[in-house]
């Protein structure tokens, strides 16, 4: 992919992805998922949004080589910031909050465009089944995209606590199945989510800023950074987790192509 440069990487592996994804056992998870959240779509359109979806999936997958450009644009001429009023704001008054957002397309790039940003920031990761790949995507998002990197679990919860002490923000996904969460209203049917951002907010009075990436071309990213939610506006952390589910549900529905749809969320 190096050799090739990022354009050809991106159309060759978009193009391997979508012949291979239909092998995959996870084509069952991903038609029951779609057809969970629309449940008037056609046959059509849901294969249309699981090609384009293997499509984007095989893009990011091309461009894990490239993440050191992504890192060097000075001038973030790859990633536009919508919102960045809010990012300055959260510095000015050097505020600890939690980034909340979901697997959208190149998600990688959002931790690593707060952290250009100057915020000081820890994000919490899911460890990769394989082994052997786990330490390659450690490396490479240590150095690339996040440097304080916590994995998920009793321990990395620990870890949150002394970051949020020195003054860190903490981001992570909402999106995917947890084994210990409550179940709560997703697209119209009880999923298993997380609460751990709503037991953060309320424990280290913090506010949640969601944020949001869709590509607009090869290499030209979006990213939305949403207002700040208070924990104080809501009566409890399942009402809360309720109202960031409803904030993810819009973001899938604006690009539901773009969202990795292989999690069996539902289950």
């Amino acid at each position: 992919f190096k050799i090739l440069g990022i354009k050809i990487s991106s159309f060759i592996s978009g193009r391997i992805f979508i012949f291979f994804g239909s092998f995959f056992r996870s084509k069952k998870i991903i038609s029951k998922n779609l057809k969970k959240a629309f449940s008037n779509i056609s046959d059509n359109e849901l294969k249309k949004i699981m090609n384009e979806m293997w499509n984007y999936y095989g893009k990011i997958f091309a461009e894990y080589p490239f993440l050191k450009n992504f890192r060097n644009d000075k001038l973030n001429n790859n990633i536009r910031i919508n919102g960045q009023n809010i990012l300055d704001e959260i510095k000015m008054k050097n505020e600890n909050v939690i980034f909340i957002s979901g697997h959208f397309d190149n998600f990688e790039l959002m931790a690593m465009s707060l952290e250009k940003n100057d915020i000081n920031l820890a994000a919490i990761y899911r460890p990769l089944n394989n082994f052997f790949m786990n330490k390659v995507m450690e490396y490479l998002r240590k150095k690339y995209i996040c440097k304080n990197q916590v994995r998920k679990g009793i321990s990395g919860v620990k870890e949150i606590i002394n970051y949020n002490k020195n003054n860190h923000s903490i981001a992570l996904m909402i999106d995917q199945r947890v084994s210990e969460g409550d179940k709560i209203n997703f697209f119209g049917h009880e999923a298993l989510t997380t609460t751990l951002p709503a037991q953060i907010a309320l424990n280290y009075n913090m506010d949640v800023v969601p944020i949001f990436i869709e590509r607009e071309n090869l290499k030209k990213f979006t990213m939305k950074v949403f207002d700040p939610i208070s924990f104080s506006n809501f009566k409890n952390k399942i009402e809360f987790s309720k109202n960031l589910n409803h904030v993810l549900e819009k973001m899938i529905e604006k690009n539901p192509n773009q969202w990795i749809w292989t999690h069996d969320r539902w289950k």
